[in-house]
């Protein structure tokens, strides 16, 4: 796991989402943008990180976080770790984004929260993609895999 700093930003925030609430967005690589300007690095965390490189590649947004096979909790630890920046921030969608923020020591915003503040608009509810059941458990993810899975046999 590693920050990318070749280009970070000069803002005071370590900015980071979960999948769930990056899905939320109406438009993430505008919202990711916007972020940019003011945060010192941007990211999407999950326990999948195939599916998060997934998303960035289809929304067009740049991850500064390498995943590689280290659930969220250790994903945020070492984010947290690494960057410098003076705040943390996680922004997310469940209860269970919520411990894993305040247990990492990250501030925890909810996505429609953090879409308010900063202008983002969100996604329909129900829109492919939205983490509607808003859960991360084992079931959610196995249930994506497989439908991921099948629309590629398609």
């Amino acid at each position: 796991m590693g920050i990318d700093a070749t280009d970070p930003g000069d803002g005071d925030v370590t900015l980071v989402f979960s999948l769930g609430a990056a899905r939320s967005l109406a438009d993430p690589a505008a919202a990711f943008a916007d972020a940019r300007r003011w945060s010192r690095h941007v990211g999407i965390v999950a326990n999948e990180a195939e599916q998060v490189a997934a998303f960035a590649r289809d929304h067009g947004v740049d991850n500064d976080y390498e995943l590689t096979n280290w659930d969220k909790w250790g994903t945020l630890a070492d984010v947290r770790e690494e960057s410098a920046a003076p705040r943390y921030v996680f922004v997310g969608t469940t209860r269970a984004d919520e411990r894993v923020a305040s247990e990492t020591g990250y501030e925890f915003l909810r996505v429609d929260e953090a879409a308010e503040k900063a202008g983002w608009e969100l996604s329909e509810p129900g829109a492919a993609g939205s983490d509607e059941d808003g859960s991360d458990g084992r079931l959610a993810r196995l249930r994506r895999t497989v439908r991921d899975a099948l629309s590629r046999l398609r």
